[in-house]
């Protein structure tokens, strides 16, 4: 089950954290991997250790909040069965501590970034008779997290295009769908907390994991899963829902 064999796959921001693990899990399930970063070294670091290890994968450096390049990078892949939209960035603040700048930053990425992989993809897609698309989204878009205002109002958008596409593609054999993590530990959150809580990383890290009823944050591979899952063959009945992977996050934290 959950082969990818003769699938192409895209997956953005996969030169760290959950992209990349997305990126290994699809190489290892036989698709052929376009792994995208802004970071070209992390792009080709995710890409070597899918060839080293047997695997078929491709880095390209693109920056997702250019359409053109986008699109250019998307048509020079040509065939696309799968497309994980994983790129992003986060913000700390309310909307009186969020710059204009700040702002514009969270959106070009986040919601921009999403837009033009989609608006450069769907066509390949409808050319290639159908595909999966997953978008990245977070738990941020169900609640009222605490300081992350931008990053929610992002999510929620993510959430909105989301529902969308899976509505506007139904009869051309696309479906779209979007998960929600809870807080994940990847190389995004070490660095956080060395900037912001500088000392005190490793007690901050265990209040943050012990957020989650479960009692730790997410594995990137755990979250991989249910991506590999939802863009497989075997949930070709799945479109147009958002699954949240929160370790109880929404529903048990009572």
């Amino acid at each position: 089950m959950f082969q990818l064999n003769d699938k192409t796959a895209l997956v953005t921001g996969g030169g760290s954290g959950i992209g990349k693990a997305v990126a290994l899990t699809f190489a290892r399930q036989g698709a052929t991997v376009h792994v995208l970063d802004v970071n070209q070294d992390q792009a080709a670091q995710t890409a070597d250790e899918i060839t080293g290890a047997g695997g078929k994968a491709f880095s390209h450096t693109c920056d997702v909040t250019r359409q053109q390049e986008v699109v250019e990078k998307f048509r020079s892949i040509g065939k696309l069965d799968i497309l994980v939209n994983s790129a992003g960035v986060s913000h700390i603040g309310k909307v009186e501590t969020t710059q204009e700048q700040d702002f514009d930053r969270v959106f070009q990425v986040n919601v921009k970034g999403v837009y033009n992989c989609l608006f450069a993809a769907i066509p390949l897609m409808k050319e290639n008779g159908g595909g999966a698309i997953l978008n990245l989204g977070s738990i941020a878009a169900n609640l009222g997290l605490p300081d992350r205002f931008a990053y929610s109002m992002s999510k929620g958008a993510v959430q909105a295009m989301t529902l969308s596409v899976a509505k506007d593609y139904l009869h051309d054999g696309i479906r779209c769908n979007s998960i929600s993590p809870a807080r994940v530990h990847t190389p995004f959150v070490d660095g956080f907390l060395a900037k912001n809580y500088p000392g005190q990383e490793q007690e901050m890290f265990e209040k943050l994991s012990k957020t989650q009823p479960i009692g730790r944050m997410a594995k990137p591979d755990e979250i991989a899963g249910l991506v590999l899952y939802l863009c497989s063959d075997e949930a070709s009945f799945i479109t147009g829902n958002d699954y949240p992977i929160d370790g109880g996050f929404v529903k048990l934290n009572n």
